[in-house]
């Protein structure tokens, strides 16, 4: 996965911690490009429900964006999603880190859980190549802290560093998001 696309639509991948700012800093890109091409939006979340926390930041994320944004929600197959999204000229998709933990939630077995996710995460990229859109993905870096206590902790943060290097490798631009602040990885100066 380390081509970048051709296509006149870039692959955006914004990293950053909890509160970092990633999804404000996705919601303004993707304005920006409604504004400027006058471009539909299409969100795709993965969040899903299970609690009230969750119940609540969702409802909070919904009243953030701008109502005549369309909403695909799809925790799990964000592959078939981008395939929905139609004439949108931009996608954002919020989050990776919530894709990944989707899946290891759903699957016992984390050498399969694990096949899934690279399979959809290559699945993604490939079609992601083929589109003009512009296409904004939101993922956490959790990598930088300590080494999770379960070994369920270590394999989320292992396999979510995984599918971040996967976007990383194939997206045009890339930021690191530190209290609200976007530092440009990629492409570099």
């Amino acid at each position: 996965m380390s081509e970048t696309r051709n296509t006149s639509g870039p692959l955006i991948l914004l990293l950053g911690g909890a509160r970092g700012g990633k999804s404000g800093y996705a919601l303004r890109l993707a304005q920006g490009g409604e504004r400027v091409s006058g471009d539909e939006v299409c969100f795709i979340a993965t969040a899903q429900a299970l609690d009230e926390d969750m119940t609540a930041r969702i409802s909070r994320h919904r009243t953030e964006r701008p109502t005549h944004w369309r909403t695909i929600e799809e925790p799990y197959q964000i592959d078939e999603a981008l395939r929905q999204v139609g004439d949108a000229g931009v996608v954002v998709v919020d989050c990776l880190t919530l894709f990944v933990s989707n899946w290891l939630l759903r699957h016992e077995d984390e050498h399969e859980c694990e096949g899934f996710v690279r399979q959809i995460t290559r699945n993604f990229l490939e079609l992601a190549r083929t589109r003009q859109q512009t296409i904004i993905c939101v993922s956490n870096e959790v990598g930088l802290g300590v080494v999770p206590e379960t070994s369920l902790g270590r394999v989320f943060r292992d396999l979510l560093g995984r599918v971040n290097q996967d976007f990383a490798a194939a997206a045009d631009e890339v930021y690191l998001l530190v209290a609200g602040l976007p530092l440009q990885l990629k492409p570099t100066g």
